[in-house]
């Protein structure tokens, strides 16, 4: 076992090191070079195609077919997003970059924006039809058809599968459920088992009702609980709005901080800001990782840059809302220097404010946050093992179940080792999609062109 741990702690360094994190990064900050800044530039055409669309109630045609409505694909990939990482990720990245690090992890988000949006436009141009006539999308399938060198692609689309149906059972699964039953446990006492088995039986009746059914549960849980969090973090910043101002100033300044630390190099802080900064943002939005495209391809749209708008949307209100909401609570309460550090730090300075309602507050967010990751990341798993298996039903069925059997396994065990494991699987899918990206970015930005081109003749 500790042969297995220090081999996963040398690759882990390896797949999250600083090449990676320069590579995701780098990754964003080409396709916003290239497109003029389009985040920015071009956002009067996203905003109006997503918020625009959302309160204009156009969220898309009523899923007729096999297929889902476009708000339902971006509710199902953000319901995979938009997971613990928003509430202990950004904890964690404060207590262990300073609070310089919120303003990396919106660097991240926002060079993200633009990653994302690669991705979703490849993912819905290059999917496939079954015979039912349902989609399937994702990096598998725009290495697979996009790229020149059809081998080398087919090769990158088997890599990328296996790493995310292994991947699935992780991050998305185990480290989730037992993020739940220890959130419950602590504050309703709850025992880890009976919420494992009762976690495992709603997942069960929702996932095997297939996509459809998976989007229809996150069309309206994934809205009702970022609003949930953000009203409930909003009124902490408000009655802390006399902090606000400190707040900020404490993200810029530790942000650019080039002071040393107990006689160590000039800039370790701001390195240290950089790096949790980035890797929080990334886990967080998962822009690059290639998981959200599986659940966009599934969409009914026919048009991929339109599809694509919405997965600016996603990061914009992950990483720049949701996760900024967190990180606010959190320095404006002042207790990040007190030695709590992940949801417990979360929890206490919502206890501030609220009391013991508090506590309660940040369980019912990681329940919402955390199920409805469970739910989305089946459906990755389940499409990579498709792939890989020329969608066998009988090995997907199998799927399924095992998945749901180790929500159960991780509610009530240990999961050092799992979610280390889960981590470094998560960083290699991210390696082919990455490449693939910038291979296929040339098609990514002429159909962005043309895209433009016909929304100023509107």
């Amino acid at each position: 076992m500790e042969g297995i741990l220090n081999f996963n702690d040398w690759l882990n360094g390896i797949v999250w090191g600083p090449p990676m994190l320069i590579l995701l990064v780098g990754t964003g900050v080409f396709f916003t070079v290239w497109s003029g800044a389009f985040q920015v530039s071009r956002i009067g055409v996203w905003w109006k195609a997503t918020f625009g669309a959302l309160f204009s109630g156009k969220k898309g045609e009523k899923n007729i077919d096999g297929n889902i409505t476009p708000f339902q694909a971006v509710t199902t990939a953000m319901a995979a997003t938009v997971g613990v990482g928003n509430i202990a990720g950004v904890a964690t990245a404060i207590v262990l970059g300073g609070p310089g690090a919120v303003f990396w992890m919106w660097m991240s988000g926002f060079f993200g924006m633009m990653t994302k949006y690669a991705e979703v436009v490849l993912a819905v141009k290059y999917r496939e039809t079954d015979a039912n006539g349902v989609y399937h999308g994702g990096p598998m399938y725009y290495m697979r058809n996009g790229l020149k060198s059809k081998g080398l692609g087919k090769v990158m689309a088997v890599i990328f599968s296996v790493f995310g149906a292994l991947a699935a059972f992780g991050i998305g699964n185990m480290t989730q459920s037992n993020a739940i039953a220890g959130s419950l446990e602590s504050t309703f006492s709850i025992p880890p088992l009976a919420t494992g088995i009762v976690i495992a039986a709603l997942t069960a009746l929702v996932i095997i009702g297939g996509i459809k059914r998976i989007a229809s549960v996150t069309e309206k849980l994934v809205p009702f609980m970022a609003i949930f969090y953000f009203l409930g973090g909003l009124a902490i910043i408000i009655a802390h709005a006399d902090k606000l101002a400190g707040a900020f100033g404490a993200i810029f300044s530790n942000a650019f901080s080039f002071q040393s630390v107990g006689g160590g190099i000039m800039g370790y802080v701001i390195m240290r800001a950089m790096r949790y900064g980035v890797a929080r943002g990334v886990f967080s939005n998962e822009a690059g990782l290639g998981s959200a495209p599986i659940a966009h391809a599934a969409s009914r749209n026919k048009d991929p840059v339109n599809q694509g708008l919405w997965g600016v949307f996603e990061v914009f209100v992950d990483t720049l809302i949701i996760c900024t909401i967190s990180a606010l609570v959190i320095l404006t309460a002042g207790l990040y220097e007190g030695g709590l550090s992940g949801a417990p730090l979360t929890i206490a300075s919502f206890e501030g404010t609220f009391g013991t309602f508090g506590a309660y507050f940040v369980s019912i967010a990681i329940l919402c946050f955390a199920g409805s990751t469970i739910i989305s990341w089946s459906y990755y798993g389940q499409q990579c093992l498709g792939y890989l298996t020329n969608k066998s039903k009988s090995l997907e069925l199998g799927y399924k179940l095992i998945f749901c059997g180790l929500i159960v396994v991780g509610a009530i065990g240990g999961l050092t080792l799992v979610w280390d494991i889960a981590d470094t699987l998560n960083g290699l899918m991210a390696i082919p999609n990455l490449i693939a990206l910038i291979l296929l970015s040339k098609v990514v930005m002429g159909m962005t062109k043309e895209y433009l081109s016909r929304d100023k003749l509107k």
